[in-house]
């Protein structure tokens, strides 16, 4: 539980304060005196009366009551202390500094626990243990450096590991990222990322709080909950980018022994930050280039203009922008002339619009002026200014400055002399400014903010499925394993996914009516094998009852094979669908082009079941092979739509039936007659 005690105490006793501040309580101390703490501030160390001019008390017994209680001391001291000041002192927040608990020993997680007990029936907010502890406009209640600015309009910033805060911070620092609160929940006892995110969900005040919020997670304990209220925040108006951490075996390694988080899947990550509309980051510079992204004016479409008076560095921006699928729109006609001819013989404005070199601040002032109010085609601006020593940055900066102000379109400051034009820049970012020093870094990221999705919508609808029929089918199955057939067929018919005819059989008569019913040529595939190419168990093409014939009498001796199938011979290009269910998230439901598409290049897109056809069509457009969905070259393309329906039957499907714990359908042939289900597998446990 989070309560305002914790957010905004009015009194704070920190146990292990002291006056080295070399050591983490005597850090405590002074940050809170050097953040000027406005109330009431205590310090407990056995050894000393006064702490930085603090009265200091031999015992958490001689205190006064206090409001919040920041702890550091050895580990398996402080469940006794805790004790006494909830019980007794009244205290109804504590940030427990200390480590050795859950984090290494089994004996350490039963201190934990003890800890926790303790501080759950007094009714009181624990944040930690093992972490920096807890800052923001009000107090500034850790041990570490840096502190950054805070204002009620900065960031919110949550994360699992106080160390890695640390270096996210320094990295906002440099781009003049303010910050509203910074969280670090450690070992989360009690309180973790998602316990933080509903208490920002339920008391947002928009016209008080930050709508910023930047995340570092190393393990979603509750994905529905962080989708919900993630989702909820976003369409109150926040906006959040987030790290997780922890994707790979490696970075799982090294998650487990940072703070003994267990990693969950990468595909399902992705799936439920696309669902909740959170902007996915790899990165600290990524976090915190988004997170100023988010502090400008929002982008309203996906032409960009790039004013500089350097070329390298605006074509290097202009490939980043193209290859995130954003426009660098050519600038032509009456209107870039004129414009061209208020500039520097030499300039250019075909876009980049590059006023060169020796360009003046009121040259700046002009292209920026034209992108604002002439070229229609143009939704935002970034300016490369740096220093080529010609010109008075000062006045170059304050330009940028005022048009920043002024310009309803969003403008970019990519400020790149961090070192030769420090003052300058410096001077910039003090009125209230962030700086994109490096233009690659920008153009990804904003690609990757204007390709994330909105929250998806949390109505399920059921689109005509019978679910009652599905249910039927899963519950008089046997057992777990791969599903036969014909009860892989009931279910997608359940759910409405167009099939390809097919019939399994022993019988060789049957499957010679089959093949001359439907007309050959035809295609036969065994039944049993999981992987059927991998034993020879599929031949295409079969032409003729004689052909039928030989390749049944191969197949049929294959190991493992329980009767053959039989399918008519279609071609077209085929796509793939996939669905793995994962614990505590659910279903991740995958889709992309068939082939090598899926198998080699791994180009698929993920999404988390139920899926909407917003959510669904937006998971087919973020493909590479997308243009082949969408017809190239003269080829005709795919039934977009038709795709996009049956992920979204599939899903709700999936939705209704936890049981299926995998599932492929591959290929789905895109078919001239429209797009069916060819070959599909399904694995239950139940």
């Amino acid at each position: 539980m989070i309560n305002q005690e914790l957010i905004n105490p009015q009194s704070i006793v920190v146990v292990g304060g002291s006056n080295n501040v070399h050591k983490p309580g005597g850090c405590i101390v002074r940050n809170l005196l050097e953040g000027k703490y406005a109330g009431e501030l205590y310090v407990v160390n056995q050894k000393e009366t006064n702490v930085q001019g603090v009265l200091s008390y031999h015992s958490v017994r001689d205190i006064p009551e206090a409001e919040m209680a920041i702890i550091s001391i050895p580990g398996s001291a402080c469940p006794d202390v805790i004790d006494v000041l909830a019980n007794e002192k009244n205290v109804k927040a504590f940030i427990v500094i200390s480590s050795g608990f859950g984090e290494e020993t089994a004996e350490g997680a039963a201190l934990e626990k003890r800890m926790l007990d303790i501080v759950n029936k007094a009714g009181a907010s624990l944040i930690g243990p093992n972490c920096i502890g807890l800052m923001n406009v009000h107090f500034h209640g850790v041990f570490t450096q840096p502190i950054p600015k805070f204002h009620p309009e900065g960031v919110d910033f949550i994360s699992s590991s106080g160390g890695t805060a640390l270096f996210i911070i320094e990295s906002a620092l440099t781009k003049g990222l303010r910050f509203s609160s910074v969280w670090s929940v450690g070992n989360s006892a009690q309180i973790g990322v998602e316990d933080i995110l509903e208490y920002m969900d339920v008391n947002f005040n928009p016209g008080l709080d930050s709508k910023i919020k930047m995340l570092y997670i190393e393990q979603i304990k509750n994905p529905d909950k962080l989708l919900y209220h993630t989702s909820s925040l976003i369409r109150k108006g926040c906006r959040i980018a987030a790290i997780k951490a922890g994707s790979t075996d490696s970075g799982k390694r090294a998650a487990s022994s940072h703070t003994g988080a267990i990693a969950n899947s990468d595909s399902a990550v992705e799936a439920l930050f696309r669902k909740a509309g959170i902007v996915r980051c790899f990165s600290r510079e990524e976090l915190t280039t988004i997170a100023s992204i988010f502090t400008l004016k929002e982008v309203k479409g996906k032409n960009c203009a790039i004013v500089t008076h350097a070329g390298g560095p605006a074509v290097m921006l202009a490939d980043a922008l193209s290859k995130g699928q954003l426009n660098v729109p050519l600038l032509s006609g009456p209107v870039a002339d004129e414009l061209k001819s208020k500039l520097l013989p030499g300039a250019a404005v075909g876009n980049p619009i590059d006023i060169i070199g020796t360009g003046t601040p009121e040259h700046l002032a002009t292209a920026i002026d034209f992108c604002e109010n002439r070229f229609d085609n143009i939704d935002l601006m970034m300016v490369i200014f740096g220093s080529p020593g010609l010109v008075k940055l000062y006045d170059a900066y304050e330009v940028l400055h005022k048009k920043m102000e002024e310009c309803k379109k969003p403008i970019f400051p990519v400020l790149p002399s961090i070192v030769t034009a420090s003052p300058e820049v410096k001077s910039f970012i003090k009125k209230g400014h962030v700086n994109f020093s490096d233009e690659v870094t920008l153009g990804s990221a904003l690609s990757r903010v204007i390709n994330t999705p909105k929250p998806a919508s949390t109505d399920i609808q059921l689109y005509g499925i019978d679910i009652p029929e599905v249910r039927r089918i899963i519950d008089r199955l046997p057992g777990d394993g791969y599903l036969l057939p014909g009860d892989v067929r009931s279910l997608l018919s359940a759910a409405q996914i167009p099939l390809v005819e097919e019939l399994a059989s022993t019988d060789k008569e049957e499957l010679l009516d089959f093949a001359r019913r439907i007309g050959y040529p035809v295609v036969l595939k065994v039944v049993g094998p999981v992987h059927k190419s991998d034993i020879g168990g599929v031949s295409l093409n079969v032409r003729s009852d004689s052909h039928l014939l030989l390749e049944y009498e191969r197949m049929i001796q294959l190991p493992g094979v329980k009767s053959i199938m039989i399918q008519p011979m279609l071609s077209g290009t085929e796509l793939f669908l996939g669905a793995k269910y994962e614990e505590r998230f659910g279903h991740v439901v995958l889709c992309g082009l068939g082939g090598i598409f899926v198998e080699v290049l791994k180009d698929v897109s993920y999404g988390l079941a139920p899926l909407s056809y917003e959510e669904t069509y937006s998971m087919i457009h973020s493909l590479r092979g997308y243009p082949i969905i969408k017809g190239t070259r003269g080829q005709g393309g795919v039934d977009e739509r038709q795709y996009a329906d049956i992920i979204v039957r599939l899903s709700v499907l999936l939705r209704f039936a936890t049981e299926i714990k995998e599932m492929d359908i591959n290929p789905i042939l895109a078919t001239p007659k429209g797009l069916f289900a060819v070959d599909a597998r399904i694995r239950i446990e139940k």
